[in-house]
């Protein structure tokens, strides 16, 4: 069978995620899970990936269902190594599971599926020239997630709930604050799932792309 290479950025197995991705799958490819915090423990990922002032700040999920917090510079060494790894393993395609953007990022013979390079164009061929609006898990994200954007002449209302403190009122918050401002809505991590998606669409009664889902579906017709 077929093998799909997945990093997180967080820790491997993802449960919450990779039944959306399996379900595209569909049973023609196996989905082989590697993550950048393998094997760390939260108070050592706090220590050593924090972020600096003015970093790139990403955020993910353990195993143990917590969230951390992490600086893309400290932890892209990290995922540039399970990517060799994943490719030494014979895996000719590997996704990340991450959407924010990671320049230099090398393959020597897979294909890296980067979700950065495929959401924007993507949602800007959905969006059209309505009003467009993003959630994010982090607030300093909404400046740095920006000019992904901009490129494509989306110019995103932002919101802010984590896909992984499961606030239901979180949801509710950043509905209430987007609905009138915008005609649909991208949930910007991969995080997210089907249900924060449901809930959101239902608040708002607006059209909701989750970005894994996006990810799932064209990266299953390239097996």
């Amino acid at each position: 069978m077929k093998k799909l290479g997945m990093i997180t950025i967080g820790q491997a197995p993802r449960t919450d995620v990779a039944p959306i991705i399996e379900k595209y799958l569909d049973g023609r490819a196996e989905l082989v899970q590697v993550g950048v915090l393998d094997g760390m423990t939260k108070a050592y990922i706090e220590e050593n990936l924090h972020p600096e002032k003015d970093d790139y700040v990403l955020t993910s999920r353990l195993v143990t269902n917590e969230s951390v917090v992490m600086s893309r510079e400290k932890i892209k060494p990290i995922l540039q190594e399970k990517i060799t790894y994943l490719e030494q393993q014979g895996i000719e395609q590997i996704l990340l599971l991450c959407t924010g953007v990671f320049p230099g990022l090398t393959t020597s013979s897979s294909y890296l599926i980067e979700p950065d390079h495929v959401i924007p164009p993507a949602v800007k061929a959905m969006v059209g020239d309505r009003r467009f609006g993003v959630i994010v898990p982090l607030s300093e994200q909404k400046e740095t997630l920006y000019p992904k954007f901009s490129p494509f002449g989306l110019e995103p209302f932002f919101a802010v709930a984590s896909p992984y403190h499961h606030d239901h009122g979180g949801y509710e918050e950043v509905a209430e604050s987007l609905k009138n401002k915008v005609d649909i809505i991208l949930l910007d991590c991969m995080g997210y799932t089907e249900e924060a998606r449901e809930m959101i669409a239902k608040a708002t009664g607006l059209p909701v792309i989750l970005s894994n889902a996006i990810m799932a579906k064209l990266t299953s017709e390239m097996i």
